[in-house]
């Protein structure tokens, strides 16, 4: 396995995937690229203050890995205003500010363990009688390193998953492991073609996914949400792949909704899935834990601002759906692909 470095991965990446382009802490103020307005603009949302960052995660400025780089900056943000405080009312303003940051994500459970874990950096800076501020930015660039290096473990197990003439089907926006597998894949000389459903209705995957890979050079397809059976029935697709906002203990995926049903159309085509792994979350064992978010209603009656029903149509809107590991083909870690009925025994907690 290639021994790609941090800076290496960065530049086989699109601008949206760029680290530098995700989130930033810059003049006391968290500036984070607003997703919802590329491709047809590139802006940052500056953040002042956590409640700012907590309603930017929440109206879909970011979203994928975003939200968890925003968060630990925002801390960061927080601890810095704190500074001047008593060590108790920094440890309290931090844990309030954690608190709030992690009702932005119910579902990806990624969030809250990361911020748990920039909470006990903070608290040991205290401890040390050292900046907390200081502290928590060391941590954050150090793990945003690693974090680099692992999508590059990760993705060269989905890019060997890959074989010359495959047609890819996704879901949503894959995020960066995803992207880098294309990458790999394709600069490896394997000629191939992914479709991407547009994903409503936000449009991550008309707005995200598709100038990503069109960027890297890669041919891509857009499709509606509607289609991929259809796809898939023609004979056009050989691999499915997602990533996944959260994975139970007993190989239950989690993902934007629409992936279960890609996923049904696939086993019934004999075509295999297999989704991208952050981490495994030992409180989330099973099915019953999961806590699918379901967003305002309203914004199922629109899409980008514009009206597509009456206001007063009701409607439902489920953000994630639950795809069972009898569904699933394997499940792509940094350490390795796994089955999801075993994946406890290979993945550390």
């Amino acid at each position: 396995m290639e021994n790609n470095t941090s800076q290496d991965v960065n530049e086989m990446l699109p601008f949206i995937l760029k680290r530098e382009n995700v989130a930033r802490y810059e003049d006391g103020a968290v500036h984070i690229f607003d997703r919802r307005r590329y491709p047809f603009e590139r802006v940052f949302v500056s953040c002042p203050d956590v409640e700012s960052v907590a309603l930017a995660i929440e109206t879909m400025v970011t979203q994928g890995g975003g939200p968890s780089i925003a968060a630990m900056y925002a801390l960061a943000m927080e601890a810095n205003r704190l500074s001047h405080r008593p060590a108790d009312e920094i440890r309290a303003g931090l844990q309030a500010a954690t608190t709030r940051l992690i009702h932005t994500r119910p579902t990806n459970t990624a969030l809250a363990r990361r911020l748990e874990a920039a909470l006990q950096v903070a608290n040991d800076a205290l401890e040390r009688q050292e900046s907390v501020e200081a502290a928590l930015l060391n941590w954050i660039e150090q793990r945003r390193t690693q974090s680099y290096v692992d999508y590059a473990s990760t993705a060269r197990y989905g890019a060997d998953l890959i074989s010359d003439g495959d047609g890819i089907l996704t879901m949503c926006f894959a995020e960066t492991a995803f992207i880098l597998s294309l990458s790999m894949a394709w600069r490896e000389g394997k000629r191939i073609q992914v479709f991407v459903p547009e994903t409503r209705p936000y449009l991550q995957g008309a707005r995200l996914t598709a100038p990503c890979i069109q960027e890297l050079g890669i041919p891509v397809h857009l499709i509606s949400d509607n289609m991929p059976a259809f796809v898939l029935s023609q004979g056009k697709v050989q691999k499915y792949f997602t990533a996944a906002d959260l994975i139970t203990l007993d190989g239950h995926v989690v993902n934007k909704i629409g992936t279960f049903q890609n996923a049904i159309a696939a086993h019934y085509h004999h075509v295999p899935y297999f989704a991208y792994c952050w981490g495994l979350d030992p409180h989330k064992p099973d099915r019953a834990s999961i806590e699918v978010e379901e967003r305002d209603a309203s914004e199922l009656r629109q899409c980008r601002g514009t009206p597509t029903t009456i206001a007063e149509i009701p409607a439902y809107y489920p953000a994630f759906d639950i795809t069972p590991p009898h569904l699933v083909s394997g499940i792509i870690t940094r350490l390795g692909v796994f089955s999801p009925f075993d994946l406890r025994n290979h993945f550390p907690l």
